[in-house]
């Protein structure tokens, strides 16, 4: 693994809060192992091992019952750990892959079986070496008759370059990490009301309040400065907010937080058990198990 990576915390604490029946951590990862399943040669950064095995034993101690893992940028569009993690799940995890624009229909059938049901598309900058503008448009096409949706991941200030090009895909669209606001503005300042906006013009927008260690100045173990940001979402949007772990945490440079801590955060941004359920069984449970759900 790169020199200055953050391996995960060993030894998470055991929440006090207690997750509802069923509850997803609908953002979660797998790392290899790398001796069978090799990082991407273009890959941005070199990881720890973080296999399924560790991810299922966090998931138990967490006191959550499902996951969705989301497909890692050092995997490059080789879903093989992400796969292979799902055949292993008993079907209590779903996928998020990563896709060529080439991807024929029978490999998205194939991805589908498995359990995959949606694709992930990063225009983080600092994490790609292009903007996969025409290639979204393209595999979007593809998707739309498997009923997946996408995943993008983008910061704050890059919302305004790609508005016109995430608002005409023909999909449910889940933004990763809230659009990674700047939290040391206000809350109700131009920058999330911008983001606020997207949510309310476009009802197939789903937004993930997740990383509240990868936007919080103030820092651990309560996060505080992000708690408004996630309640406003949570309060307005409540039919259409997910959360998860973000485990194994790639690219934390300042800390590594304790997944206990991290569930300990979900009372502070979705205080009544409506709202608890909301966020982790029904919303999660509808859009990744439609089929259990009754949607």
């Amino acid at each position: 693994m790169d020199p200055n990576w953050l391996p995960f915390h060993p030894a998470p604490s055991k929440p006090h809060f207690h997750p509802p029946k069923g509850a997803v951590d609908a953002h979660c990862h797998v790392f290899g192992p790398v001796h069978q399943f090799p990082f991407a040669p273009q890959r941005k950064y070199t990881p720890c091992d973080a296999g399924k095995t560790s991810l299922f034993a966090l998931r138990d101690h967490l006191g959550f019952s499902r996951n969705v893992i989301v497909q890692a940028t050092c995997h490059g569009t080789d879903n093989a750990a992400l796969v292979d993690a799902l055949q292993s799940s008993n079907g209590l995890a779903k996928g998020i892959a990563a896709v060529d624009e080439d991807i024929t229909d029978n490999e998205l059938r194939a991805l589908d079986a498995a359990g995959v049901c949606g694709v992930r598309f990063n225009f983080v900058k600092r994490l790609v070496d292009k903007l996969p503008q025409e290639q979204l448009q393209r595999v979007a096409e593809k998707i739309a008759p498997l009923n997946w949706h996408i995943v993008i991941y983008f910061e704050a200030q890059e919302l305004d370059e790609i508005y016109d090009l995430i608002t005409t895909l023909p999909t449910t669209v889940v933004v990763d990490h809230m659009g990674r606001p700047d939290v040391t503005q206000p809350v109700d300042g131009t920058e999330f009301a911008n983001f606020v906006r997207l949510m309310e013009d476009h009802l197939n927008f789903w937004v993930k309040v997740t990383c509240p260690e990868r936007l919080s100045a103030t820092g651990p173990p309560a996060y505080e400065d992000v708690v408004p940001f996630c309640r406003l979402l949570v309060d307005r949007f409540t039919d259409r907010v997910l959360w998860g772990t973000d485990w194994p945490h790639p690219n934390m440079k300042s800390h590594m937080p304790n997944d206990g801590a991290l569930v300990d955060f979900i009372p502070e941004i979705a205080p009544t058990k409506a709202k608890q359920q909301a966020l982790l069984v029904d919303n999660p449970m509808r859009l990744c198990w439609p089929e259990e759900s009754g949607s």
